[in-house]
């Protein structure tokens, strides 16, 4: 069942899940300043939906409030319980979300205790057992996959037959094992033998390949060399809302844009998140021009949207 994926002219190119960035506020972002074909929510404890009390619950749906512009969505959930993985895809064909993901690796260790995330490239079977489970409680929603090539060694002949056995919609492949994390150049000829194992199983999963990539245009030349599907960008969208857009915005234009994700950050989740989680993102934009250094350690000590933004129109009356 490939739902919208059916629809999407390949290649696809896609933004990546990530914890605390790619929250409803730069999400809609995003949205507005570079769409990109296909949006995943961060991921969202399936075993706190499930369990957690009534407050902890609100606070974990509140990562899967999304708006119509964001669409096609995809809700990314991790979990080792296929029954909490059942109930969190049937919330999420409930909640009117395009799709659904499962984190298969994540090296976060907090996620791996919970034997989730990167976790179950140990336990393949648990694995098929999870793809299935969100299938069930999916519906017609897609079931897709983003895992890496390995837990402590590369692992693709054995673990991606695995997962297509359970013919998820998409496979997206972060091209390194759990054990180099990000501490070594993504290796696609990884990306490459995974489309081969595709095409001898005679699969219609689609497989994306993921890491490193910087733009559009690297982007373009990968699907050239290993054949995916698509690709999927992550920390290239830091600091740069307009990657899918492939425009260059003005020095103005990009700390505007910076002030209004943080107003967004603060009406939407400033209740629930700390303001630090914005300070990561300054580091992004506020980079390579005149000034930036000074501009960005100002930035550093801010509290709240209100300072931030004081900051940022001194800063442009200066330059004016």
């Amino acid at each position: 069942m490939k739902g919208f994926w059916d629809i999407l002219p390949t290649p696809i190119f896609v933004l990546a899940p990530m914890a605390d960035v790619t929250d409803p506020a730069f999400r809609r972002v995003i949205a507005k300043y570079g769409k990109p074909p296909v949006i995943w929510t961060e991921f969202v404890a399936a075993d706190g939906l499930a369990r957690a009390p009534e407050e902890g619950r609100k606070k974990l749906m509140r990562d899967l409030e999304y708006t119509n512009e964001e669409r096609p969505i995809v809700a990314q959930f991790f979990t080792a319980n296929p029954v909490h993985m059942k109930m969190a895809a049937e919330l999420a064909r409930d909640l009117g979300f395009d799709g659904i993901d499962i984190n298969m690796g994540c090296p976060d260790k907090t996620i791996e205790k919970q034997k989730s995330g990167a976790a179950l490239i140990k336990d393949p079977k648990l694995a098929r057992e999870l793809i299935r489970a969100a299938k069930e409680g999916a519906g017609s929603l897609p079931v897709s996959v983003k895992t890496r090539a390995g837990y402590n060694k590369i692992e693709i002949e054995t673990w991606i037959p695995e997962l297509l056995a359970e013919n998820p919609a998409v496979l997206t492949l972060h091209a390194r094992t759990r054990k180099e994390m990000s501490k070594v150049p993504a290796q696609w000829e990884l990306v490459k033998r995974a489309v081969e194992i595709r095409n001898e199983m005679g699969s219609d999963t689609l497989i994306f390949g993921n890491g490193d990539v910087k733009d559009l245009t690297e982007a373009r030349q990968r699907v050239q060399e290993t054949g995916a599907d698509g690709v999927m960008l992550g920390r290239a969208i830091f600091g740069n809302p307009w990657l899918f857009a492939e425009t260059v915005p003005t020095i103005e234009e990009k700390l505007k844009v910076m002030v209004e994700h943080t107003k967004l950050f603060e009406e939407l989740l400033g209740d629930i998140k700390s303001f630090s989680i914005m300070k990561k993102h300054y580091k992004a934009y506020v980079t390579g021009f005149d000034g930036a250094i000074e501009l960005r350690g100002k930035l550093m000590q801010t509290e709240n949207a209100m300072e931030v933004e004081d900051i940022v129109r001194n800063f442009l009356e200066i330059q004016n």
